[in-house]
């Protein structure tokens, strides 16, 4: 049996991954606020960055309690703080379809946004969305990475077929970037820069 290094914090199942929307089920009911234009998905917005915070600080237990007004506030400053990011992703989004290196974008949302939008939900200021010297994180733990991305894709998979019986519309939503706060707590945040 490996002995796991002092220093190294514990990763996420998938089985908590896959449990964490249950534990609190009343909570997956905030989804039908997305049918409230604007208001309902800023506020939902607001709630989501509140669940990746917590992810990022390892608080996998339960869903948080949704809370409208200061959701909905979080939700808007932090569409205000992203609008840099997404003008840059859209110019360089725009001169790699110009140049046919659809390649080169798909690589740029699977190893590099990911991460980088990771540090800006927990950091919530606009330079942390381009922080670029955190995407070495990605490469020097570039197996870790991969497994994070593919449980990613196979919990949502779960969820998909759940959609069914309604609980994997929320469970989807509510869980969507688990595996990926998890690797930035466990390799960006608790690490030494």
């Amino acid at each position: 049996m490996k002995k796991k290094k002092k220093s190294e914090v514990a990763k996420l199942s998938f089985k908590e991954a896959f449990n964490y929307p249950f534990k609190r089920a009343k909570g997956m009911w905030n989804i039908l606020w997305i049918f409230l234009p604007i208001f309902g998905w800023l506020a939902l917005a607001g709630y989501g960055v509140r669940i990746i915070q917590e992810f990022c600080k390892g608080k996998f237990k339960e869903l948080p309690v949704f809370k409208f007004k200061s959701d909905m506030k979080l939700g808007f400053f932090m569409f205000l703080k992203a609008i840099p990011f997404i003008l840059a992703y859209l110019v360089v989004y725009s001169l790699l379809s110009l140049l046919e290196l659809g390649f080169i974008m798909t690589l740029l949302d699977i190893f590099i946004v990911p991460i980088l939008t990771i540090n800006f939900i927990s950091k919530m200021t606009i330079s942390s969305f381009f922080e670029l010297k955190i995407i070495k994180f990605v490469f020097t733990h570039f197996g870790d990475y991969v497994v994070a991305v593919l449980k990613s894709i196979l919990l949502c998979i779960v969820f998909v077929f759940m959609i069914l019986i309604l609980v994997g519309i929320p469970a989807l939503f509510f869980t969507e970037n688990i595996f990926l706060a998890d690797f930035y707590r466990r390799r960006v945040k608790n690490t030494k820069k």
